[in-house]
């Protein structure tokens, strides 16, 4: 999977950063411009933009009455003598394509669909995430369905030719600060493989980096799927968590406490001994281990659970997802980072009910660059947010040099084979 510049979407064009309710003169005097054109002139401009842009997404006249009306609230003026078509015209000029795929496809997370019906033979129908990168350097989160056999094999959903943005609900304007949750949804009409997930709040604003999802399981079959991911404001990181039922509604809220401030936290699928864990990277370098009493506050610095320990992996070391139970332990990724910035993927086996012992680890890389995976935005790369078991077999999607996405499979007997006895 590459990055794809003609996938693109239709979204709100601000005359600078804007929050929710904000005032801008230049936006008024934009507003006051349109409204100023003659009937045949707006007319004419409308049908230019229609010609230019009505087959490139979806629902397009419906999208720019919509920003119409966002526009008309934030900037508090009465429209009601305005003709449909003129507000769509004013609507459109606060709005733009943008391509949010156009410079990267990479690191991607994979868990079990919400919905399982018609599977058989063991077969998973999977939701991947991945992490596109458009103009600016923005990152957003895109998704995928699909299929996977116990054989190995997987077969990815095509996409249509539109492209829709994700839309907050009343959440987002009550809100008050840069730390409270809110909630996007998808257009009822879309697909989640044609569904974008854009920064909404400022702490979000510089992209929305590295999801790694899980299916949670809060017990007797109530399953809850929960991502970390970084909320990078362009100046400041946080950890934060999206939440999903049904991945038609999504909830996007502040990790809490002192281990928020950190990036790459990856929550274990389930509570073990009546606490949620995480496995995150306190110290920029280390694998630690986290317990909370609550999934949204981190207050805990953690306990060391790994170091670099061969040359592959001297420079630091990280986790590539949840870590996932197997009949022999909490199979964890792992990546390590050694000689010219050169990244790798490993794995660690954790005890079942003690995850803070390890009882074994890769000695060599299991997956690295190599020929053509050593070229793109950030050379030497290969990194995973996540991999899905099915039956007995691992399908690892991982990104390639932050610029695409590329596919391994393996067997758990296969990598515990790999891994070294640590006891």
């Amino acid at each position: 999977m590459h990055a794809d510049p003609s996938r693109v979407v239709l979204r709100p064009f601000h005359l600078g950063w804007q929050g929710p309710g904000g005032e801008s003169a230049r936006a008024r005097k934009l507003v006051d411009d349109v409204v100023s054109l003659t009937e045949s002139e707006a007319d004419e401009e409308y049908a230019r933009v229609l010609h230019d842009f009505e087959e490139r997404h979806w629902q397009t006249e419906l999208l720019f009455e919509e920003r119409y009306i966002q526009m008309e609230r934030m900037l508090g003026f009465d429209g009601d003598e305005l003709s449909q078509q003129r507000k769509r015209l004013i609507g459109a000029y606060f709005c733009h394509e943008y391509t949010y795929a156009a410079a990267a496809l990479m690191n991607p997370s994979i868990v079990p669909h919400p919905d399982q019906s018609g599977m058989s033979g063991g077969a998973v129908r999977f939701v991947m995430s991945l992490r596109a990168v458009g103009e600016g350097h923005i990152s957003s989160i895109v998704f995928r369905e699909g299929i996977a056999t116990p054989e190995g094999s997987f077969e990815l959903w095509p996409q249509s030719h539109f492209a829709t943005a994700m839309l907050p609900d009343d959440s987002l304007a009550a809100c008050k600060s840069d730390d409270c949750p809110v909630t996007v949804h998808r257009h009822s009409e879309s697909t989640l493989s044609n569904s974008v997930i854009f920064p909404i709040t400022e702490q979000q604003r510089g992209g929305l980096e590295d999801l790694r999802l899980v299916r949670f399981d809060h017990g007797g079959g109530d399953y809850e799927w929960v991502g970390t991911y970084t909320a990078y404001s362009g100046a400041s990181i946080r950890s934060e968590l999206l939440r999903t039922k049904d991945f038609r509604r999504f909830l996007l809220e502040p990790i809490e406490g002192r281990a928020g401030r950190n990036k790459g936290m990856a929550l274990f699928p389930e509570k073990i001994g009546g606490q949620y864990c995480m496995v995150g990277r306190q110290d920029g370098k280390n694998l630690f281990l986290l317990r909370s009493d609550r999934m949204d506050r981190w207050d805990d610095d953690g306990v060391l659970l790994m170091e670099p320990e061969f040359p592959w992996e001297f420079v630091q070391i990280g986790n590539c997802g949840s870590p996932i139970l197997t009949d022999h332990g909490w199979l964890l990724l792992t990546h390590g980072v050694g000689a010219m910035r050169k990244y790798a993927l490993g794995c660690a086996l954790l005890d079942r009910d003690d995850p803070s012992k390890v009882i074994a680890r890769s000695r060599k890389p299991l997956l690295t660059a190599i020929d053509a995976d050593r070229f793109g935005y950030v050379p030497n790369v290969v990194y995973t947010c996540g991999a899905l078991l099915v039956g007995e077999q691992l399908l690892v999607p991982y990104g390639i040099s932050d610029s695409a996405v590329g596919f391994a499979t393996t067997s758990v007997s296969e990598m515990l084979a790999r891994m070294l006895d640590t006891a």
